[in-house]
């Protein structure tokens, strides 16, 4: 056999993973090329240049290694030009030679990569889109799919998935991508039918997509039903995708106890799961569970830090901890992990906006909208902030388009009912629109702490009382006992205030509002002289200064850090 050529060794090299290997040598080769243009063939330099910039893109050096594709390609160019001329000379020497160069395609693919690691998304797009329709394989048209999605090219994106699909018909992943956009679940199940027809132990899978057109409608509650009833096939219990989905849905729906089950079951099942975490995390601060949280974040540090979801869950423990610039600073770094991650962009708005920065809080719940538009609590987060920045007129068009747009459901009706709380001429507006959603859920814990405000309001503290009381039947919560303590008050129970306060603490030890008010009646109940009384108050007030928000010092450091993430 005839000795192998140095460029032969190169590839043998790249084929056999040796990334390190082959950068140096072919970074000695290709500087030998410009030193003397004639020791290359035009066909080896094209592989030297290819092979080259691979170990570049091995090394995560996407410029560079794209500086090194778009050379080869011009190289191609010329290969192409010589090779037309040249009379063939006996097939048999030149087809070995054009076997082994590297696909064209295969540059290009890798060139969008490179640019959509350098957040260049429309030069990705513009690469893959040169590459004529018939020549895209599926990996090439499904990059060029969430491409699209994310540009807000809805047409072209359809197109690209529907392409996955019919090359290969158990691309699960473009069906969500159809179902997402928009495109009714009959239609994507009839893509798919003839694979699901012929291959036994696949008839789920018709009612898996079924079960996602539903989470895509925002029908949350037939979505529920859907998932439950694929979970309960014996061969699909206990999978953690379904699970993740399941606690993700229960937690759009307002069900939170159901969502930490579900979310607690999957991890269980799966030590490494990262998906879904940062709303597992968001609920346990919710509840208070700070201890939990913190472990959670460390957890999942530990899984990976290139993913969004351990920064979220650490901003969702600083937020809480009200240490607002260092959530946003991490929800900043969660959306440079992730651009779509909609958590982070909730954490960094709603830390935005309780730092005074509201209108680049509001661009931050647009955004959120966008990604996510069947989920709730984006609309919230605008809406408060809609009214922080007294815009109600604002905030009531987004609340009834929300009402229209997701349906007349406990969920809607009480955001609704809360802007028309923040005006005084639809206060009666108000009371109808949360009887109708506690007809509907009369444990949906927002509606009843609503409905509490506004029977606070009117003074029927004994209207109120039984409210809560049959709220708190099924669940405990910590705001509703902390507001049924306030009533109790109001109608001089104290001692069952008391208990009251203690229970919402013992659930949220942080609930601020819980401890001002045992501290209003342990003053009331032993009235001392009024020194120190003020003594106390100054106390206080340092105490939650000094914890909370941590030093100065320490808010300039994160200054600078925002500056670092180009975040002012």
């Amino acid at each position: 056999a005839a000795s192998m050529s140095v460029v032969e060794h190169v590839r043998e090299m790249a084929s056999a993973g040796l990334h390190s290997n082959v950068r140096l040598l072919s970074g000695l080769l290709l500087t030998m090329s410009g030193n003397n243009p004639e020791l290359f063939s035009p066909s080896q330099k094209y592989q030297l240049l290819v092979y080259h910039a691979d170990s570049l893109f091995h090394d995560k050096e996407y410029r560079n290694a794209v500086s090194k594709y778009t050379m080869a390609l011009q190289q191609k160019k010329a290969l192409s030009k010589t090779s037309k001329v040249r009379p063939s000379t006996g097939n048999a020497a030149s087809t070995p030679q054009s076997q082994c160069l590297p696909s064209e395609i295969e540059v290009k693919y890798k060139m969008a990569e490179c640019y959509t690691m350098l957040k260049q998304d429309k030069d990705a797009i513009a690469i893959l889109d040169g590459i004529p329709s018939r020549q895209r394989t599926p990996k090439i048209n499904m990059m060029l799919a969430n491409l699209y999605k994310k540009a807000g090219q809805e047409r072209s994106s359809v197109t690209s998935y529907k392409e996955v699909l019919r090359q290969c018909p158990l691309a699960l992943d473009a069906i969500l991508g159809l179902l997402s956009l928009s495109v009714k679940g009959a239609e994507v199940a009839s893509m798919t039918i003839n694979v699901i027809q012929s291959i036994p132990n696949l008839d789920w899978l018709s009612v898996w997509i079924k079960a996602y057109a539903f989470v895509h409608t925002g029908d949350n509650t037939r979505a529920i039903n859907t998932i439950c009833s694929l979970e309960k096939k014996s061969l699909l219990r206990d999978n953690v995708d379904l699970l993740g989905s399941l606690a993700d849905l229960y937690f759009r729906a307002g069900d939170n106890k159901n969502s930490i089950l579900k979310f607690e079951q999957a991890q269980m099942l799966d030590p490494y799961l990262i998906k879904g975490m940062d709303v597992y995390g968001y609920l346990l601060a919710r509840e208070g569970r700070l201890e939990d949280v913190e472990n959670l974040g460390c957890r999942l540090f530990n899984i990976s830090d290139q993913h969004a979801e351990p920064w979220v869950v650490s901003g969702c423990h600083s937020f809480y901890s009200k240490r607002y610039s260092r959530a946003l600073y991490l929800g900043a770094k969660a959306i440079q992990l992730n651009s779509n991650s909609v958590q982070a962009l909730l954490l960094k708005g709603a830390a935005l906006r309780n730092m005074g920065r509201v209108q680049e809080a509001i661009i931050h719940f647009r955004e959120a909208i966008r990604l996510a538009p069947c989920r709730l609590d984006c609309y919230e987060g605008l809406i408060e902030c809609y009214l922080a920045s007294n815009s109600i007129r604002e905030a009531m068009v987004m609340a009834n388009n929300v009402y229209k747009t997701l349906g007349a459901n406990a969920q809607t009706l009480t955001l609704l009912a809360t802007v028309c709380l923040e005006d005084p001429v639809t206060q009666e507006k108000a009371k109808t629109l949360l009887d109708k959603a506690l007809t509907q859920r009369p444990d949906y814990i927002k509606a009843v702490v609503k409905k509490a405000e506004l029977l606070s309001r009117e003074q029927k503290y004994e209207d109120g009382i039984a409210l809560l009381r049959n709220a708190l039947a099924n669940q405990s919560d910590c705001v509703l006992h902390r507001i049924l303590g306030d009533f109790l008050v109001a109608v001089n129970e104290y001692q069952e205030a008391m208990d009251q306060y203690s229970i919402a603490l013992s659930l949220d030890p942080n609930d601020q509002k819980s401890l001002e008010g045992m501290q209003k009646m342990e003053k009331e109940e032993s009235p001392t002289d009024a020194t120190q009384e003020e003594d106390v108050d100054d106390m206080e007030g340092s105490g939650e200064e000094g914890d909370l928000e941590g030093s100065d010092s320490e808010a300039a450091q994160w200054a600078d850090q925002e500056q670092w993430f180009g975040m002012q």
